[in-house]
C-alpha cells in the first residue's frame, strides 16, 4: 500500500502512474471535493513546452515535450498550438522571445487571418508554436480523479492524511516540510465574449503585462499572466485585473464589452529556480514546487515518483537539475 497526502494535481498524477503499474494506492484529501482548493484550478492549462523556454530552464522542455500525450488518454487536449503577437510598439519584444525559444516559425499577418481569422488585419507578423497544446484544467482534474478511481486506488475525500504517508503532494501546505519553497501568486479572469473567436493559444508580449489567452469554448476565455511574489491568498488585485483587461482589449477591441464571468487568484509553490524537485525526508517522498507548468510537468515527475516508489533499492532524490 501506497499513501499519498494531497490530490491536486500532483497527488492524483502519481496516484494515476502508480496504479498503472499496479500499486495499491490509497490518497488522502482534505477539501470535500476535488479541485476545489487546489492552485490547478487557476491554471491556464497550456501545455506549452517551447514557449515556457522564453523565461525557463531547458529541463521544461524535457520534461514537458510529452505531456500532450499523456493527457490525451485522460482528458480531452486540444493541440491546435500556440499563437505569439505582440502589437507594432512592443515588436522588440517578439524579437527577443523568438531568440529565446525554438519550435516555431515566423508567421505573416496574412498567415495569422488564416489561423485565426478574428485577428485579421490586427498583427503584421507573429510566431507560431504548432505543436503546443491546451486542456481545460478543471475539467482535467476532475477527469484525472476519475481515471485513478477506474484504476483501483482509493481517494478519500474529507479526510486529512496520517502523520506518516509515502508520498507526499500538498503544495504550498508541506512548506514546513520544505524551507525553500516559496509562494508565487497568479491571477486570472474567466471571460465571456461570444463576438470573438478564437480557437488556440495566444500570447501577447507586452513588457509591463504579457497576456495569455486560452478558449475555452462557446465563446469563454481564460486570461491570466500575473506573477506576484506574494503569501497574500486573497482575490486578483484591481491593478492586476485593469492591465489584464487592457491586454485583452489589445488583443482584440472586442473584449471590451465581454463579461467578466470570474477572477481568482492561486499560490502556487515554487523553489528558487522555478523548477519541481522530488525530496526524500526520512520516509516519506515531497514532489513539490510546479509553480506555473503544472499540468505540463506533471505527468513527467509523477512517473519519476512512481519509479522511485516502486524501485527495490531506492535512493534520495536530491535537488538537482537533472532529477527536477
Amino acid at each position: 500500500m501506497i499513501t499519498i497526502a494531497g490530490a491536486g494535481l500532483a497527488g492524483l498524477a502519481c496516484a494515476y502512474e502508480l496504479a498503472q503499474r499496479g500499486a495499491e494506492v490509497t490518497v488522502y484529501e482534505q477539501s470535500a471535493a476535488i479541485g476545489v482548493t487546489s492552485a490547478s484550478r487557476y491554471a491556464g492549462g497550456m501545455l506549452a513546452p517551447w514557449c515556457e523556454r522564453e523565461s525557463a530552464e531547458e529541463d521544461v522542455i524535457t520534461l514537458g515535450r510529452c505531456a500532450a500525450d499523456w493527457w490525451a488518454n485522460v482528458t480531452p487536449v486540444h493541440s491546435r498550438g500556440t499563437l505569439v503577437v505582440a502589437p507594432p510598439r512592443d515588436r522588440a519584444e517578439l524579437t527577443r522571445f523568438a531568440r529565446r525559444t525554438y519550435g516555431h516559425r515566423t508567421v505573416s499577418g496574412d498567415e495569422i487571418a488564416a489561423l485565426e481569422p478574428d485577428l485579421a488585419g490586427r498583427f503584421s507578423t507573429g510566431l507560431f508554436f504548432a505543436d503546443e497544446a491546451h486542456l481545460d484544467p478543471r475539467k482535467a482534474i476532475c477527469d484525472l480523479a476519475d481515471a485513478v478511481s477506474a484504476c483501483g486506488a482509493d481517494i478519500r475525500l474529507g479526510e486529512r492524511a496520517p502523520q506518516q504517508v509515502d508520498l507526499d503532494c500538498r503544495g504550498m501546505a508541506a512548506a514546513d516540510r520544505l524551507p525553500d519553497l516559496r509562494p508565487v501568486r497568479g491571477e486570472m479572469a474567466i471571460l465571456h465574449c461570444p463576438e470573438v473567436e478564437i480557437s488556440r493559444t495566444m500570447r501577447l508580449l507586452h513588457p509591463r503585462m504579457p497576456l495569455y489567452l486560452v478558449p475555452r469554448g462557446d465563446g469563454v476565455f481564460m486570461i491570466g499572466g500575473t506573477m506576484i511574489e506574494s503569501s497574500a491568498d486573497r482575490q486578483v488585485t484591481l491593478r492586476s485585473l485593469t492591465e489584464l483587461l487592457s491586454a485583452a482589449f489589445a488583443l482584440h477591441p472586442a473584449f471590451a464589452e465581454a463579461s467578466v464571468v470570474e477572477t481568482g487568484a492561486g499560490l502556487r509553490p515554487a523553489f528558487t529556480d522555478n523548477l519541481p524537485r522530488l525530496v526524500q525526508k526520512t520516509s516519506t517522498l515531497f514532489l513539490n514546487g510546479l509553480f506555473r507548468h503544472g499540468f505540463l510537468l506533471a505527468p513527467a515527475l509523477a512517473s519519476q515518483a512512481a519509479q522511485h516508489l516502486l524501485s527495490e533499492t531506492p535512493h534520495e532524490h536530491h535537488s538537482q537539475r537533472q532529477t527536477a
